[in-house]
């Protein structure tokens, strides 16, 4: 019977990087096979059993296991090889980011693939692969809403914490309006694309029929919404609207009620002295993403909205009624999970951000 080898050595470090490469999916083939072979040298198993496993030579299994036991991890790497030196390196790659940090060219208002290609006087192909691997999306956009007010971190304190820790035995209602939702008829449907997928269609031409302004009250603790529909969106509309919440609530209920900065919002001194009870906490200015019902809204508007086909402001109430009856039954309260987003996200650069 042929004499085993020993063992290797092998830190717990480096048994774990095995491991980790032995079960992935996204690192080279070849790295994946030489971390199971050294697994199998480690578990005492023959060079053969090996060999066989993995459908190797078994002077493969031999070459890996005197190269591990040399140099360690590294020694798993592929030695340099000769040939011609890289043209894109290090410095074209660092040539690319600087670029994306000047001013794009005459007649751009951005940079592009090409453009950089074109300024570096490189393959555009050699660009993407720069950009690929630095995961830059140069047509990819996104925006947000970054607060100026000065006193952002105490309002936002005190939103959070009516999410996080309500008062006990408390309501706490998020509160706001979606203003102008247009009655829009236009025909819908399903149509097939040049690549063959079936998607939703509507033809580009519509005609409108009027609009309706919706106000809504999410109740925080349970995901429970009220709602109202109006012609207008008035102090007046708001007031009525607050009017009819409390109708349901016991007048002893503490209520603390979140909106934002809108200005039918403000000024209503008279009508919260005859409700006591009733506590308004605003979002700073610009950070309406800072009340929940915005959430809610977005749900209506994916649901019930978007890609109606509606012939009248009724159908357009109609359509809001329905989409709040079937909503309520299944409804549950959102857990805040929302990222801070700080306005200094907007001064970073390109190489600041690959560094």
């Amino acid at each position: 019977m042929a004499k085993r080898p020993p063992v290797p050595r092998c830190s717990e470090e480096d048994r774990k990087t095995l491991e980790v490469w032995a079960h992935s999916r996204s690192l080279e083939a070849r790295l994946v096979e030489r971390a199971k072979i050294i697994i199998g040298c480690l578990e005492g198993k023959p060079v053969s059993h090996i060999a066989r496993d993995l459908k190797i030579r078994p002077n493969t299994v031999i070459e890996w296991r005197h190269r591990f036991e040399r140099k360690g991890i590294e020694g798993l790497y592929d030695l340099p090889r000769p040939g011609k030196p890289a043209q894109y390196g290090v410095d074209f790659r660092n040539q690319v980011l600087a670029t994306l940090e000047e001013s794009p060219p005459e007649g751009q208002a951005t940079w592009d693939g090409p453009a950089v290609a074109e300024h570096l006087k490189s393959s555009v192909h050699a660009v993407w692969r720069v950009l690929r691997k630095e995961g830059i999306c140069l047509a990819r956009q996104r925006s947000w809403c970054v607060s100026t007010d000065p006193e952002f971190s105490t309002k936002a304190a005190d939103i959070i914490g009516l999410y996080l820790n309500p008062p006990e035995n408390a309501l706490v209602l998020s509160v706001d309006e979606k203003p102008s939702i247009q009655a829009l008829e236009r025909a819908t449907g399903y149509v097939e694309t040049d690549s063959g997928k079936i998607v939703r269609g509507f033809k580009s031409t519509y005609k409108r029929h009027g609009t309706l302004n919706l106000f809504a009250a999410l109740e925080i603790a349970t995901g429970a919404i009220r709602t109202q529909t109006t012609a207008q969106k008035r102090r007046l509309e708001f007031l009525e609207f607050m009017d009819q919440v409390m109708a349901d609530v016991p007048e002893e209920k503490e209520i603390h009620v979140i909106l934002d900065n809108y200005c039918i919002h403000k000024r209503n001194d008279a009508w919260l002295n005859v409700h006591p009870n009733v506590h308004f906490h605003f979002t700073p200015t610009s950070a309406s993403w800072l009340n929940q019902v915005e959430i809610w809204f977005g749900i209506l508007s994916r649901k019930a909205l978007r890609g109606a086909n509606l012939k009248s402001v009724e159908e357009l109430r109609h359509a809001i009624e329905a989409f709040v009856a079937a909503y309520g039954p299944k409804a549950k309260p959102f857990v805040w999970r929302k990222r801070d987003v700080k306005g200094s996200q907007l001064r970073n650069t390109i190489v600041n951000l690959c560094n």
